[in-house]
């Protein structure tokens, strides 16, 4: 599937959560995330972890492709006095000089990448002794709960759709990391519910890649009268919680 989040960028604004605080707690523990840090977000998206960790008081610089999604997170940074230096540019060719950040963060993206160029990347732009931060926040589909009807829906309109049943976990990433010589790899992950209303919900899928950032408009409004109508049938609980895993794996640049 063609991939495009610029077409869902508001619902992607609006509705996708956050990580949570508690990733930038676990993460501190590391010595990421420190006042006066520099730090590059690739695959930045609508600034999620930027703006957490500007507000942490690092210098950070936002990567992102799209140019529609770094619209939003200059808009949702302005709400909570932020400063990010968003760029057009990608993970693998980010267009910063060699070792000057101390840490290079991606968040819900490694799987978009050109994986081993990104971390051949991540080495050349970090600082002696500088940090990656790969992390992830995703659904989960358990025996008859919200995420497991939804994702049977997202694949009923788009069957090559390949986001349905994972774990969050993503050991196999740690070898991307040691082939481009990381070491000392450190993985850790947490379960959270998240609460989200109907309009959100529908809101948070339409922003998925199964749905709005690789369908027809028209499909795409099938799916949505489709899925409040599953909501209010099957799911009535308003706001719904959601549960959710955070998997993060940490490495120091040789």
């Amino acid at each position: 599937m063609r991939i495009d989040f610029g077409r869902a960028a508001d619902d992607y604004a609006r509705h996708r959560a956050g990580f949570p605080a508690e990733l930038f707690e676990r993460l501190a523990a590391f010595g990421i995330g420190q006042p006066a840090q520099d730090l590059v977000d690739v695959g930045t998206g609508t600034g999620t972890l930027a703006r957490g960790f500007a507000l942490r008081g690092c210098r950070v610089i936002g990567i992102d492709p799209s140019a529609e999604l770094i619209d939003q997170a200059r808009t949702l940074d302005a709400t909570v006095g932020a400063d990010v230096d968003y760029r057009l540019a990608t993970a693998e060719a980010t267009g910063l000089r060699q070792a000057s950040v101390d840490v290079f963060v991606a968040g819900q993206c490694w799987h978009w990448f050109d994986r081993p160029a990104a971390a051949r990347e991540a080495g050349r732009v970090l600082r002696r002794d500088g940090a990656i931060v790969i992390c992830h926040f995703d659904w989960l589909a358990f025996p008859g709960n919200v995420v497991e009807a939804t994702e049977a829906l997202i694949l009923k309109h788009n069957p090559r759709w390949r986001g349905a049943g994972g774990l969050g976990m993503y050991p196999a990433w740690t070898s991307d990391l040691a082939e481009a010589g990381f070491r000392r790899m450190e993985t850790f992950s947490f379960d959270v519910d998240v609460a989200y209303t109907h309009e959100a919900w529908r809101g948070r899928i339409r922003a998925s890649a199964g749905i709005a950032a690789s369908l027809p408009t028209a499909i795409v409004e099938r799916f949505d009268a489709e899925h409040a109508e599953l909501l209010s049938d099957r799911f009535a609980d308003d706001p719904l919680s959601v549960p959710h895993r955070v998997w993060a794996l940490v490495a120091a640049c040789a």
